[in-house]
C-alpha cells in the first residue's frame, strides 16, 4: 500500500512538532524516518498509524483519504521499541491476540489461527518457542515476537518505532539483516523510525531526513550521503570536517588551499563559505605531491580496529580536523603523534549564504568545486 502525507501540521500546546510536512511512500518500499530526538519522526509515524490526529493536512492510503479513520480501519501493523508484549501470555497467545479478539464474523477458526501463528513463528525463526513466556526470551527474540504479532492480522503496511533501540549492538545488527530479508520476502510497505544513521543507511530503500518538524531531504541512502541537500544533512550523516573560508571571483580560498567553482552568480563580490568533508576523504602523505597539499600536525592517534583516526591541526589556518585511513596505510606511513604530514582535501562540498535572499536566517546553496 502506498502512503501519502499532504501538508501535515501537528502541535502540542506551544510546541509545533510538524510544520507543513509532505511525503510520498511508494508501495512495497522500506523507508526510514531519520533524525535527532525532537525532529518529529515519531509524531509523523503516530499520525500515519492513526494514534494522533493532525491539525492540518491529510493522510492518504492508495490515494484514499484516511485522515479521520481510527487505527483499526487503517489496517496497519505497529511495533514499538519496548515490545509491549503481554507478560502473562505465552508467545503463541501473544501472536494470536489480534486474531482472537476479532468479532465473530471476521475471526478465523481456532485451526486457522493455529496454522497462521506457527507459520509466523517459522517466518521469524522462533519455531518451537510457542509455549514459552516473554520473560524466557532474549530481547531480540521478543522483538521478533512483536513483529510476528503485528504481521498476524495481515496488515497492509507496517510501522516500526525505533524497533531495535533497546537492544545491544550485536543483536541490532543481526535483526537489521533479518528485517531486510523479511521485507524482501513479504514485499510489505514498511516505515520505520530511527536516529541511528547506520541503521537507516543499511536497511532503507529511501531515507527521509527530518529536523525540527520538517523534512530536510528524501532520497536513497547513496543520494543523501553523497549529495546532501544542506549543511544539516551533511553533518547528521556521519563524521564531518568543517573548513571556513571566503568566496571571491568564483574561487574559494581556505587558508593556502584554493578551489575553483562554477558558481557564476558569486563573481564580483565576497562571501563567507564553509567547506564540508568526510574524514575518509583526507589524503595523507609524508611529502607534498603537488601544490595542492597543505601541512598539518598530528595531534592524536586513535586505533579503532581496522580504521585509524587522526586528529590533525592545519598549520596554515590552525583549524582542527579528522582523517581516517586503513591500518595498512597507517603502517606504511609509520605515523607518529606530533609529526608533520601533508594533506590534500578531497570531495569538499561548499555552502555559502545566499546574498540574493533577504531573509533573517541564512539560506545555504552548495557550490560544486574542484581543488
Amino acid at each position: 500500500m502506498s502512503i501519502e502525507v499532504v501538508n501535515i501540521t501537528k502541535s502540542y500546546k506551544n510546541f509545533t512538532a510538524l510544520h507543513n510536512v509532505s511525503l510520498q511512500i511508494p508501495e512495497g518500499e522500506l523507508v526510514a524516518l531519520l533524525g535527532p530526538s525532537g525532529s518529529g519522526k515519531t509524531t509523523l509515524l503516530r499520525l500515519i498509524a492513526g494514534l494522533e490526529q493532525p491539525e492540518e493536512g491529510a493522510i492518504l492510503f492508495h490515494g484514499e483519504d484516511n485522515t479521520n479513520r481510527d487505527v483499526r480501519e487503517r489496517q496497519g501493523g505497529v511495533v514499538f521499541q519496548h515490545y509491549a508484549l503481554f507478560r502473562h501470555m505465552t508467545i503463541f497467545d501473544n501472536i494470536a491476540f489480534g486474531l482472537a479478539v476479532r468479532n465473530r464474523k471476521t475471526r478465523p477458526t481456532k485451526q486457522e489461527i493455529k496454522e497462521r501463528v506457527h507459520s509466523l513463528l517459522r517466518l521469524v525463526q522462533l519455531d518451537g518457542l510457542a509455549h514459552r513466556y516473554p520473560s524466557q526470551l532474549s530481547g531480540g527474540q521478543r522483538q521478533r515476537v512483536a513483529l510476528a504479532r503485528a504481521l498476524a492480522v495481515e496488515p497492509k503496511f507496517l510501522l516500526l518505532d525505533e524497533p531495535f533501540g533497546a537492544l545491544d549492538t550485536k543483536v541490532r545488527q543481526e535483526l537489521r539483516r533479518w528485517l531486510r530479508h523479511l521485507h524482501e520476502k513479504l514485499g510489505l510497505t514498511i516505515l520505520f523510525v530511527t536516529h541511528d544513521q547506520e541503521e537507516a543507511m543499511e536497511l532503507a530503500d529511501q531515507v527521509v531526513v527530518m529536523n525540527e518538524g520538517r523534512v530536510e531531504q528524501v532520497g536513497s541512502p547513496e543520494e543523501i550521503y553523497n549529495h546532501p541537500a544542506n549543511p544539516f544533512v551533511y553533518s547528521f550523516l556521519g563524521r564531518v570536517n568543517l573548513f571556513r573560508g571566503r568566496v571571491r571571483d568564483g574561487k574559494v580560498r581556505l587558508g593556502e588551499a584554493e578551489f575553483d567553482t562554477e558558481w557564476e552568480n558569486l563573481r564580483g563580490g565576497e562571501w563567507p563559505a564553509v567547506g564540508y568533508m568526510r574524514p575518509h576523504d583526507v589524503e595523507i602523505a609524508l611529502a607534498a605531491q603537488d601544490s595542492k597539499f597543505v601541512q598539518a600536525q598530528i595531534q592524536h592517534i586513535s586505533l579503532l580496529g581496522p580504521i585509524i583516526r587522526l586528529d590533525l591541526k592545519r598549520l596554515d589556518t590552525g583549524e582542527l580536523f579528522e582523517a581516517e585511513l586503513t591500518r595498512q596505510r597507517f603502517c606504511e606511513l609509520d605515523l607518529q603523534e606530533k609529526s608533520t604530514v601533508f594533506v590534500k582535501l578531497n570531495n569538499l562540498a561548499f555552502y555559502v549564504e545566499d546574498a540574493e535572499e533577504k531573509v533573517p536566517l541564512p539560506t545555504f546553496i552548495p557550490i560544486q568545486a574542484s581543488f
